[in-house]
């Protein structure tokens, strides 16, 4: 199933600049697989040894995967993942 995936500035470089891809999967770790065959170095910038990097969310629909499942958040037809680099300051 194709899956849109909205794409945040700061790794745009890996996309060719594109906001949004399309990527495979029935699954948001599928997902991040197929990302990474055609995008290669995005699995890494979103993903370490834990899982998900503490600063990125991912989120389906509004959805943050770490209180849905995390890589085995299951996907539906129309579903769309959005990826958002956490932002601090002070």
């Amino acid at each position: 199933m194709d899956t849109i995936v909205r794409i945040p500035a700061p790794l745009r470089s890996l996309t060719g600049g594109a906001d949004e891809v399309v990527a495979s999967g029935a699954t948001v770790g599928e997902i991040v697989a197929d990302l990474e065959v055609k995008h290669p170095g995005l699995r890494d910038r979103l993903l370490d040894a834990k899982g998900v990097r503490r600063f990125i969310n991912i989120y389906v629909g509004e959805e943050d995967v770490r209180f849905t499942g995390g890589l085995e958040t299951a996907l539906k037809a129309g579903d769309q993942i959005t990826i958002v680099p956490a932002i601090a300051g002070g």
